[in-house]
């Protein structure tokens, strides 16, 4: 007997959508288990998490000797484009909102292309140089409105929030690059387990040491689950689905897409609020970033009917 849905696959743009939902609720999930845990300990669960659930994967394709010939490539990898950007973000939600991190966030693209050029020599052209300006200018529009570093009592200024916020973008930046430059040819798989892993093994010793004293609570625990299963696990395999079924162009731009999610997630559940020129600066770096990193011209516009009729 055949059935007609056991090989059916949703179109990409519905994979797209839900990985932008996926990713913009981990923003909500470290905040939940942050306050709990604190940093550290939530960015060393997540990881955790993440690599009990990928490895086995990974064992069973039989691809545990492609870690043990990459393992150096995959530590410097979890290093960067998970252990720091973690708990980086972690420690900025103690003090900033769901929303405001989630636009920081959407600024890895133009990182990303700084660090080619400044790196692997990538140099942009006019297009992409006047997105770097216009990407930038948004984070100090946003910056400017939101920044202090005047000391809060109990809590951290805002200020450093920012910064952290922007240095884990800048290290998802260069582990973009390393992934460009040293990564070529290496499984999705491997890189993505191997990466959790070593990840985990860096922010271990971190973890047990600024393990909290009181018991967190089941809300906590399920939101480290959460952070961990859903979206570093579940999210890592889905995003290299999508890269094979709608190309690497379409997959990245979901980073403009995760701040609507982030946002929504944060005045729904959080109550927080959106100001006018929070949308604002989140358009003009969303715009930048988009045409710095080349994906102005890569993604598939709709091409007008009176051009496509010549």
């Amino acid at each position: 007997m055949n059935f007609p849905l056991k090989n059916f696959s949703p179109p990409w743009q519905v994979e797209f959508v839900v990985l932008a939902a996926i990713w913009g609720a981990s923003f909500m999930f470290m905040r939940i288990a942050t306050v709990e845990f604190g940093a550290i300990p939530t960015a060393g669960l997540r990881v955790g998490i993440a690599a009990l659930m990928l490895m086995p994967l990974l064992a069973m394709r039989g691809q545990l000797p492609d870690l043990r010939s990459h393992w150096k490539l995959a530590l410097s990898i979890g290093l960067l484009n998970s252990a720091i950007p973690f708990a980086c973000f972690t420690f900025a939600l103690l003090s900033i909102s769901i929303g405001l991190s989630s636009i920081l966030n959407a600024t890895v693209p133009l990182f990303g292309a700084l660090v080619a050029w400044a790196w692997l020599k990538d140099r942009p052209n006019a297009t992409r140089m006047v997105g770097l300006a216009i990407g930038f200018g948004g984070v100090a529009m946003l910056a400017w409105d939101k920044v202090s570093f005047q000391p809060v009592a109990g809590g951290t200024a805002t200020g450093w929030a920012v910064v952290a916020c922007l240095f884990a973008c800048v290290c998802y930046g260069l582990a973009a690059s390393i992934t460009k430059r040293f990564a070529t040819g290496v499984p999705p798989l491997v890189m993505a387990a191997g990466s959790q892993l070593g990840a985990t093994v860096a922010l271990a010793p971190l973890t047990l040491y600024y393990w909290p004293d009181q018991p967190a609570s089941h809300a906590a625990w399920l939101a480290a689950l959460a952070l961990g299963v859903l979206c570093t696990g579940s999210a890592y395999l889905l995003f290299f689905r999508l890269i094979q079924r709608a190309g690497p162009a379409r997959t990245l731009s979901v980073t403009f897409a995760i701040p609507m999610f982030a946002v929504l997630y944060g005045v729904v559940f959080f109550g927080e609020v959106v100001t006018p020129w929070m949308v604002t600066c989140a358009l003009v770096i969303v715009a930048g970033t988009s045409m710095s990193s080349g994906m102005w011209g890569a993604l598939p516009w709709p091409r007008r009917v009176d051009a496509a009729a010549k």
